[in-house]
């Protein structure tokens, strides 16, 4: 073997272009994978920021700014859920069904 094709062959005895191929065909994987991990990243991320906490029984809430929602009306002794979205004044209570006399 000549000094030259020596110099071109890597230590695990491979040339310069099957590494070169390897390389190639292996890439576009290595490519697919690490974009596949980060979007899974980035989804387990995104999705653990938010998180809901009912509240206790003994636990009234306030209500934040901005909150639009359908609320229930007692209407001729039934509770009836409103067919629009009602905006809910800041700062009103939130309270759990045993706070509230039924009449």
């Amino acid at each position: 073997m000549s000094s030259s094709a020596s110099s071109r062959r890597s230590p695990l005895g491979f040339s310069s272009g099957l590494r070169a191929a390897l390389r190639s065909a292996i890439a576009p994987w290595i490519l697919l994978w690490t974009g596949i991990l980060f979007a899974a990243l980035v989804t387990a991320f995104a999705s653990g920021c938010s998180r809901t906490v009912l509240v206790s029984e003994a636990s009234p809430a306030r209500i934040g700014p901005q909150v639009h929602g359908r609320v229930y009306a007692r209407v001729d002794g039934e509770w009836v859920l409103s067919d629009n979205r009602v905006e809910l004044p800041e700062g009103w209570y939130l309270v759990p069904p045993s706070f509230v006399e039924e009449r």
